[in-house]
């Protein structure tokens, strides 16, 4: 798109049909958008801008300024290593639960044991790619021609921000960002088998109907298990840790502080038996019983306290038992709901006790300075047989039964929980983890190009206040426009695609402050629940509205809507099949409605009865479903409207198609001149001129050997692939393509030749 060569400047005229174009495109030094202080952390995030001026007459005959820039994301790199290091973490983790499980029959030891095997594989293996991606250096992006690479299929094909700053005479100046990537997918595994969406629809249907080695336990289920577990591992830690709190508090005999650390530990307490209330764990310590030796479950000593007749027991609501998993009548069902009912029980002494504590003391202080002693006689008494000094020690045994009690929980819940892991990777255990691999590879690229939007479009955003109100109140939709066909290989694309961007919503973010010059975000969670932590500094950071700066988990909606345009599309709508486009626009169309009905509900009622007379959104979802419900071929009103919709809901745009190259280009120049005649009152007879221009060979024959975003140099021979041919054209009839792939040809023999 232009060149950066100490802002020397490059007039280029182009002649389109017959007549030369008056347009002027000129080459800049790039410059800030957002003010100086916001630079360091940009440029944390974007390198290697490659940047073209342009001037463009309006309807009225005056000039409308604008500048585009193409940037490259060191984030391609950086968020795929936080995440393969966090997996690494995780199975390390999950492997170690297993070895804890405990004594099992022949059956299911044997199926431990080759679980453990393939899963220790699996570690090494995502060790080594680890290792292979610290040693990149150079190039901030994986270009197109890696895309086969095994140890960079955790990197995003192409990522860039094409951002279009508009300096219009009338109107104030605008931003439009878009970040363009190559559709995620596993390229390396290959599409013989099809893509992720077919291939886990396959491999749960098949494990829903072959039980006879293993107890079936559904996706929902298996997730459920992956929460509980990661709650465990969180709250146990927090509760010591409040716990040892309130001894420290009574040893120093403050009584607001005691109260402070007895509302922690009653919170993160209540938190930690909530977690239990699920029929879940009680079904998954039956089924642990039947895998013991002898079916014999070996029962762990129970804490003896006082506590149990403090309180009534809050036992779980009977639910429906699995059918795979068979009845024992020796089964003590009930056993369980002891031990879980005692840790609140536990807790519940522990608040008597220092409900008494308190009241003894405020009645020690008053009676102090009282010269009736006749009413308090019963009570100095009491204060006397239990002086001030003994706090500590009359606490300490509850706190100890407490952690006992949670001690018997925790240990019981994770066994029986890592027993229903155990079930999901015992069926077909290669295919099971090759899943996985999969996955995690379509996840990272997706969620590379997600952090990157999310963090230009925060900078972006930062002082617009209904931004930030939004941001936190409802989240952001991030609309993925995608260009695949529904023909040959790009349908495994597309279906891995689909999968990993619907498997964003687990991803929320939260904004820190930056405590050191290092503003690369962090990741925490797990694989089902990431936390995407955004360092900002200081004074960005002080900014942010309270909720946010208190640590607000942000979330994102993201849809995917895609129109496949080149010739492969052609053959897949007159001899194929497209209802995977169809199913995949359907369904995201009901995912944009209903973010739509929550911003309606949740933002507040003075800023809805603005936006709405800013905006027509209800009459642009009407139109859209429309549309998708018209099964037109190469209906590219689709990504223009669902576009509109999202940059009108302060959106993040993406563009992708396979390598983010040829049809990416396309759309986006398309996108950027129709904002322009839309917002900015390009002249109508200078549409066509702008769209050449942008797209001009001319512009890109100015790129030198290091702007070259593809190869890192510029042959005489190679023409370029970027902004090159009109794709308006193009999408008019089939009988076009065909011409168009003749002349492209000739002109590539005639260039070599």
């Amino acid at each position: 798109m232009g060149e950066i060569e100490d802002g020397e400047a490059d007039h280029i005229t182009t002649d389109v049909q017959g007549q030369k174009c008056a347009l002027v495109c000129e080459c800049t030094a790039p410059e800030s958008v957002s003010g100086k202080d916001n630079l360091p952390f940009l440029n944390a995030v974007l390198k290697n801008p490659v940047c073209k001026l342009y001037r463009f007459p309006t309807s009225d005959n005056k000039w409308m300024r604008i500048r585009e820039q193409m940037s490259e994301s060191i984030l391609s790199f950086h968020i795929p290593k936080e995440l393969i290091s966090l997996h690494i973490k995780e199975d390390l983790c999950r492997n170690q639960e297993l070895k804890e499980l405990g004594e099992l029959s022949p059956h299911w030891d044997n199926l431990r044991k080759n679980v453990l095997t393939h899963c220790d594989q699996m570690v090494n293996m995502y060790q080594d790619i680890l290792t292979e991606l610290s040693k990149e250096t150079g190039s901030s992006f994986k270009s197109s021609s890696s895309k086969g690479e095994k140890t960079l299929e955790f990197v995003p094909i192409n990522l860039h921000l094409q951002r279009m700053h508009v300096h219009s005479p009338h109107l104030k100046d605008a931003l439009y960002d878009v970040i363009t990537v190559g559709a995620p997918a596993a390229h390396f595994q290959g599409f013989k088998n099809g893509g992720l969406r077919k291939l886990l629809h396959r491999f749960e249907t098949e494990r829903r109907n072959t039980g006879y080695q293993f107890i079936y336990y559904s996706p929902e289920n298996t997730a459920k298990a992956k929460e509980v577990l990661s709650n465990i591992n969180q709250l146990q830690p927090l509760i010591a840790t409040h716990a040892d709190l309130l001894l420290n508090s009574a040893s120093q005999h403050s009584p607001d502080s005691l109260k402070n650390s007895l509302k922690m530990l009653s919170e993160k307490t209540e938190l930690f038996v909530h977690a239990f209330k699920d029929q879940l764990v009680r079904s998954a310590l039956l089924a642990l019983y039947t895998a013991r030796p002898g079916g014999i479950l070996k029962k762990l000593p129970s804490p003896k306290s006082s506590t149990e007749e403090s309180s009534p027991r809050d036992q779980p609501s009977p639910m429906k038992r699995q059918d795979s998993i068979p009845h024992h009548s020796d089964y003590d069902e009930e056993e369980w709901d002891r031990v879980w009912a005692n840790v609140g029980k536990s807790l519940n002494c522990i608040i008597a006790m220092v409900d008494k504590l308190i009241e003894r003391d405020a009645v020690s202080e008053g009676s102090g300075g009282s010269q009736d002693g006749e009413k308090d006689s019963s009570l100095a008494d009491s204060i006397t047989s239990h002086p001030r000094e003994d706090w500590y020690e009359q606490l300490y045994p509850l706190i100890l039964t407490l952690k006992d009690c949670m001690g018997d929980v925790v240990n019981r819940a994770k066994q029986s929980l890592t027993f229903v892991l155990l079930q999901e990777l015992a069926y077909s255990l290669p295919q099971c983890l090759m899943l996985t691999l999969r996955r995690d590879i379509v996840f990272s690229q997706a969620l590379a190009g997600l952090v990157c939007g999310f963090i230009i479009k925060l900078q972006t955003s930062l002082h617009d206040p209904s931004f930030l109100q939004q941001l936190h109140t409802v989240g952001l939709i991030v609309q993925y426009e995608g260009l695949l066909s529904t023909y040959s290989d790009e349908i495994g694309m597309l279906e891995d695609m689909a999968v990993g961007i619907s498997d964003l919503k687990k991803v929320a973010f939260k904004i820190i402050e930056a405590k050191s010059n290092d503003v690369l975000p962090v990741i925490t969670g797990r694989r089902e629940h990431y936390v995407v932590e955004v360092k900002l500094p200081a004074r960005m950071f002080e900014s942010l509205p309270l909720q946010i700066k208190e640590g607000q988990l942000l979330y994102v909606y993201p849809v995917l809507f895609n129109v496949g345009i080149n010739e492969q599309q052609t053959l897949a709508e007159r001899f194929g099949d497209v209802s995977l486009q169809e199913s995949i626009n359907q369904e995201n169309f009901e995912l944009l409605k209903e973010y739509y009905k929550i911003f309606m509900e949740k933002m507040p009622p003075d800023y809805i009865s603005h936006f709405q007379e800013q905006n027509d959104l209800k009459g642009l979802l009407e139109n859209l479903h429309q549309n998708i419900q018209a099964k037109k071929r190469k209906n590219v009103e689709i990504m223009w409207l669902a576009a509109t919709i999202c940059r009108k809901l302060n959106g993040i745009r993406f563009t992708c198609c396979k390598s983010a190259k040829d049809r990416t280009s396309m759309s986006v120049t398309l996108e950027q001149c129709s904002i322009l005649r839309d917002e900015h009152q390009l002249h109508k007879d200078f549409f066509i001129r702008a769209l050449d221009c942008m797209r001009s060979r001319q512009t890109q024959e100015a790129l030198n050997e290091s702007d070259d975003p593809e190869t890192g140099c510029l042959t005489d021979n190679k023409p370029t692939s970027r902004h090159f041919y009109p794709v308006a054209l193009l999408l008019v009839s089939s009988h076009l393509l065909v011409v168009w792939l003749i002349l492209s040809l000739a002109l590539l023999l005639a260039k070599y030749q």
